[in-house]
């Protein structure tokens, strides 16, 4: 009863005590949802994360391609040339990967022997006949107006002739001028330099450039002078040479007019170019 004397109304007294009920034990409210993430933070997070994965992948796949540059520089220097040949020959996708990492340190370089070749060649005369022994890329046939045979192990190009460098498909005396261009890296590179003398033309030009380090005595390198002795005992006279680069050296010789008898040459060993890791 009421003060009034009426009846309470039983339906009054049910919703009073719904009231102090909480809503969300309601099964007709919303379950209640969590903040989204901020927009702003969505689009930094996300290209930012890609772009370190991407990061990360292309250092490893670097440092790979590097491992394998190395591993197959330093069979190169250690091996004979027909080895060297056969290897490259069964696997030949190796080649493009050893050049992949000989580019990728020449980049380091401030200056390209090939390009001062280059330049010596653009001062004589274009009609001089040129075999280039370990061309690679035949950089140098497409810098110079001369006639180039490019030779190397694989030919991924067809101006290139593949073949064991001791033992090309050039005709005796044909050639004006025989470069090395950091290629001297067989065992038996003393076959290389008796091929050129083969293939050049009496009073022919023999140009060689290879890494210092190679001809530094205090470094372990052969002793320079005992590396001319050699050649001239092969039939060269050295012209003139070049230390002025702190990269590589640059050797000219010029064949004998008249070939002589050549007796045992005492070649000394040039020690292996291994590229450090970067």
């Amino acid at each position: 009863m009421t003060d009034g004397g009426k009846p309470d109304n039983p339906s009054r007294k049910r919703r009073r005590r719904r009231k102090p009920q909480n809503r969300s034990e309601s099964t007709n409210s919303p379950p209640p949802q969590l903040p989204l993430p901020h927009p702003k933070r969505r689009k930094i997070e996300g290209p930012s994360t890609s772009k370190n994965q991407l990061g990360f992948l292309q250092k490893m796949r670097m440092r790979l391609s590097g491992g394998h540059f190395r591993m197959l520089n330093e069979k190169l220097y250690t091996c004979s040339g027909s080895e060297a040949f056969n290897l490259f020959k069964n696997e030949p996708e190796l080649f493009d990967v050893y050049h992949a990492g000989y580019q990728e340190q020449m980049v380091h370089w401030p200056e390209q022997p090939v390009n001062t070749i280059a330049k010596w060649l653009r001062h004589q005369s274009s009609s001089l006949k040129v075999a280039d022994f370990g061309c690679g890329n035949a950089t140098l046939a497409k810098s110079v107006k001369n006639k180039v045979f490019s030779i190397d192990l694989v030919s991924n190009d067809p101006s290139v002739i593949a073949c064991d460098m001791a033992h090309t498909p050039l005709v005796s005396s044909s050639v004006d001028v025989a470069v090395f261009c950091l290629s001297l890296m067989g065992t038996n590179y003393s076959n290389y330099l008796q091929e050129a003398k083969r293939v050049l033309k009496p009073s022919g030009w023999l140009l060689i450039a290879e890494v210092r380090s190679r001809f530094d005595p205090n470094t372990g390198g052969a002793d320079p002078d005992k590396f001319f002795e050699a050649v001239s005992q092969l039939g060269f006279s050295l012209v003139s040479k070049d230390f002025s680069n702190k990269m590589f050296v640059l050797f000219y010789f010029k064949k004998a007019k008249k070939d002589s008898q050549v007796e045992s040459i005492k070649w000394p060993e040039l020690k292996p170019c291994i590229y450090k890791r970067r």
